[in-house]
């Protein structure tokens, strides 16, 4: 077992090493579409299956919520936490409309849409992203393998350079977090010592 553990924790750094050397800027780039937004009046909007719509729901939470620190909200809404939303579009629509649904519903031009899928190519989550863009909304990616559909359909797109779903996900979550950092840095400064 300590060797499967050891394994793990050394894989992941090693891939975390990997996204620092080669993607901070794309980081930085989606940080900075945001804070953009919400300084023009705009509010982020974010999407993913399975384990993808856990971290939506992690990143709404921080945004809402705080960060680091206490501070105003700012306005973020996972699209996978309404189940009656969810569960009455997909039977009367299917399943790969539950999030364009919302998307046509709620977004605007100048929101950022975040659409989360590890494979890239998430039906629901490609059609959500493809109606956010054609709103107006800047369009942002997180997605694993070679991108998929997702990654060339985002304005930003972060791939993680991995086959395994789990690293993608460990990525994807540390990638919120720093982003949210970025945000409420921006949006709500202080002094750091």
């Amino acid at each position: 077992m300590k060797e499967k553990i050891t394994r793990h924790l050394l894989d992941g750094a090693a891939l975390r090493e990997e996204v620092a050397e080669k993607h901070s800027d794309t980081i930085e780039r989606m940080a900075r579409t945001i804070i953009e937004s919400y300084r023009n009046g705009g509010a982020l909007y974010i999407a993913g299956n399975g384990g993808s719509a856990a971290d939506a729901q992690h990143i709404a939470g921080e945004m809402v919520g705080r960060f680091r620190y206490d501070r105003d909200p700012l306005p973020a809404t996972a699209f996978t936490t309404d189940t009656s939303v969810m569960t009455a579009v997909a039977n009367d629509y299917g399943f790969d409309d539950i999030f364009a649904r919302q998307v046509g519903a709620h977004v605007k031009s100048g929101d950022v849409f975040l659409a989360i899928s590890t494979s890239g190519n998430s039906p629901n989550v490609l059609r959500a992203a493809e109606l956010a863009r054609q709103k107006g909304a800047s369009v942002l990616a997180l997605c694993g393998r070679d991108g998929g559909e997702l990654a060339a359909l985002a304005d930003t797109a972060l791939v993680v350079p991995t086959q395994r779903t789990w690293d993608i996900q460990e990525i994807h979550i540390t990638v919120g977090h720093i982003v949210c950092r970025l945000v409420e840095d921006a949006i709500f400064p202080r002094d750091e010592k």
